[in-house]
């Protein structure tokens, strides 16, 4: 089923969910993803800590999620003209997973992105 999101959501958050759940095949080694990604995003999640200036670990980082989830359910989403909140859960192999991820918008992409969620659910239902 494909992400829905709000119709306040901005182009590159509806563009940013499809890739995630649309598996390897939308994924597409990260190219997709990677236009949507400031060159310098700053990311902040459970398992890699913060890490300043890290497209390049994000892409590799989040690979691991798009191969593994099977479904992205989106609880409620908010935004206003420089950040959004999603909150979702994700069916992973082993069961649900929620997620809140904190996004800042500048010049149309991600530029920065705060991803909470157990890390250790999270790899116990599955998630690499």
């Amino acid at each position: 089923m494909p992400v829905t999101l709000s119709p306040h959501a901005p182009a590159v958050l509806r563009d940013y969910y499809g890739i995630l759940e649309g598996g390897p095949g939308a994924y597409e080694g990260g190219a997709r993803l990677r236009d949507l990604l400031s060159p310098h995003l700053d990311f902040t999640g459970p398992l890699a800590g913060h890490r300043p200036d890290s497209t390049e670990g994000f892409l590799h980082g989040v690979s691991g999620f798009v191969a593994t989830v099977q479904d992205i359910e989106v609880t409620r989403d908010v935004h206003d003209d420089t950040g959004s909140a999603v909150l979702y859960a994700a069916t992973m192999p082993g069961g649900r997973v929620t997620f809140a991820e904190f996004f800042t918008i500048a010049e149309g992409r991600i530029a920065a992105l705060r991803l909470l969620y157990d890390g250790q659910e999270y790899l116990d239902k599955g998630g690499r």
